[in-house]
């Protein structure tokens, strides 16, 4: 594709927009940008793109904007069905999102990451590994670099590791991943795609871009995961957490058995690895099954994992103060995180939950929380759908700020509790996003001290 002179309209300034912006300019793009936010919460990035010559629109987008464009690139965070597309879309502009513009132009082999929860640091962990045995990397997507600024650095014998959310899915659709990983399918962003089967459909849509000869990696254990075989071009490989058995095609792939993590039979480390919590158990195992596919051996997979530490924000251990542990899991931004979060502890928790509802039923939490937390801790916008939800099961203190929640807890909790951030929602009712939320929950645990 020739972007040499093309009218380009970038559509939200996030990381992603702005490396858009930067790559087709730097192709002779003639690049302009919006975003819905006003100048002022935007100034650095102004001053960077205005220098770069792109032309920004900010505190809404203009409708005529749209028209005027020969393409349109929305960040992924921008709805896929925003009427101004739909409008440029029915006028004959090209729409495209990041990954396709990046088909066919980032060089190597492409690992896609893709579930609702697990992917950081499943992505994270088979870049860990493949960097561990000396192959040459490069990890990004959702995660850390927009994959679009991936290309300029990508050869042929790079494995680029991407972490691909169901709005950067929903976007695609020749993108391709020669080993695609999908962890587990729950309800989640349901404020966005409306409905469970168009969050589903999004998901899919890692596989249905694979051709004959690519792997689709799948977990066993979740139902949806099972329904996406019978759709794929590609050998289907699965992994388990509860079976080490096989279905009519055959053994499974990666499984638990007696203590150990195995691959096709073959001991890979030991089940004590250094991430809590059962639910990283899969993430892994399909870690195991991506880095075994593209060639690395089960020792080296085994020494890599046992090196492997937590991704900042997930189940992340923050400090123990006064005999009380703090843990930072902010980046459970949906129920079912958030209750493999709590399937992590046994018992002592003071919970901090709330945020912006995604349209989440928060009823899935009342036996996880009944058997393990002292008391939840209630913040923004959706504490009270929370605490009709839970309706009496855990004793609820509606304290409306992560500060005050912080301070609650360091008053209540005794020797031997543990205090955990895991709000179930997500963060843009308080702060900039779950990085900003984790960061400020560590802040505050540390003047504690």
């Amino acid at each position: 594709m020739r972007f040499e002179g093309k009218r380009v309209l970038i559509v939200g300034l996030a990381e992603s927009g702005k490396a858009a912006a930067g790559f087709l300019g730097h192709r002779g793009a003639i690049v302009s940008a919006t975003d819905s936010q006003p100048a002022e919460k935007l100034a650095t990035v102004k001053t960077e793109l205005e220098k770069q010559g792109v032309a920004c629109h900010f505190g809404g987008h203009p409708d005529s904007l749209f028209i005027e464009q020969d393409m349109i690139v929305p960040s992924p965070g921008v709805p896929w069905n925003l009427p101004q597309l739909e409008a440029a879309r029915c006028s004959g502009v090209l729409v495209m999102g990041e990954l396709e513009i990046a088909a066919g132009l980032l060089e190597g082999r492409v690992i896609g990451v893709t579930g609702t929860n697990g992917k950081t640091t499943t992505t994270a962990l088979i870049g860990h590994i493949l960097e561990s045995a000396g192959r040459r990397v490069q990890i990004g997507g959702n995660i850390g670099r927009p994959v679009l600024s991936m290309v300029e650095e990508s050869t042929p014998d790079t494995w680029n590791v991407l972490e691909l959310s169901s709005f950067q899915l929903e976007a695609m659709n020749s993108f391709r991943s020669q080993i695609a990983v999908v962890l587990n399918i729950k309800p989640d962003h349901l404020d966005r795609h409306g409905t469970f089967e168009a969050y589903t459909a999004a998901k899919e849509r890692i596989m249905r871009a694979q051709e004959n000869g690519d792997q689709l990696v799948l977990n066993a254990d979740d139902a949806v995961c099972r329904g996406f075989a019978d759709a794929s071009k590609a050998e289907v490989v699965w992994f388990s957490r509860t079976s080490s058995g096989g279905d009519e095609d055959g053994t499974f792939g990666a499984v638990v058995q007696d203590d150990w993590l195995l691959w096709k039979g073959e001991r890979v480390t030991e089940t004590t690895l250094p991430i809590r919590g059962g639910h990283n158990l899969e993430n892994a195992l399909a870690a195991v099954a991506a880095t075994s596919l593209a060639g690395i051996p089960a020792d080296e997979i085994g020494r890599a994992i046992q090196s492997f530490r937590p991704v900042e924000h997930r189940l992340e251990f923050v400090r123990s103060i006064a005999g009380v542990d703090y843990y930072n899991d902010s980046k459970a931004t949906n129920v079912d995180a958030t209750l493999k979060a709590l399937e992590a502890f046994d018992s002592g928790l003071w919970v901090i939950l709330g945020g912006t509802d995604k349209g989440s039923d928060y009823r899935t939490l009342r036996n996880a929380l009944a058997g393990r937390a002292k008391a939840c801790l209630l913040i923004g916008a959706a504490a009270r759908k929370i605490e009709q939800q839970l309706d009496g099961r855990v004793p609820i203190h509606m304290l409306g700020t992560l500060e005050r929640a912080v301070e609650f807890a360091r008053r209540k909790a005794t020797p031997g509790d543990t205090v955990l951030l895991a709000p179930a929602c997500s963060s843009f009712d308080q702060f900039d996003n779950y990085q900003h939320r984790g960061r400020v929950f560590k802040e505050l645990v540390a003047s504690l001290a």
